[in-house]
C-alpha cells in the first residue's frame, strides 16, 4: 500500500510550534508533525496560527512528498519532519 492523505485537516501545536496532519497506509493512520521552522520562509509573519497553517496549505504538496520520503525509510507510526526533510 502507498501512503495516502485523503483528509484535508491540519493543526497548529502553538506548544510544540509544529503543524500535525495525517497520513494513511491501507487501514493504518500515520501521524506527522512539521516543525513551524520548516514552513518559516512560506510563513507571511512567521508568529501567528493562522500564517502557518496558510503556509502549510500553500506547500502542501511538497511537505506530502517528504512524508512519504521519510515513510518509505523506516515505516513507523509517527514522525516530525524539519526543513531539511523538504529539499
Amino acid at each position: 500500500m502507498t501512503l495516502q492523505f485523503p483528509n484535508k485537516s491540519r493543526s497548529f501545536d502553538d506548544v510544540k510550534r509544529t503543524v500535525r496532519f495525517h497520513g494513511y497506509d491501507g487501514m493504518f493512520e500515520v501521524r506527522f508533525l512539521i516543525e513551524a521552522a520548516a514552513l518559516l520562509e512560506k510563513a507571511t509573519s512567521g508568529d501567528a496560527e493562522a500564517d502557518y497553517l496558510n503556509a502549510f496549505d500553500r506547500s502542501r504538496p511538497e511537505i506530502q512528498k517528504a512524508a512519504i520520503r521519510v515513510y518509505e525509510r523506516n515505516r513507523r507510526s509517527s514522525y516530525t519532519l524539519t526543513a531539511g526533510d523538504l529539499k
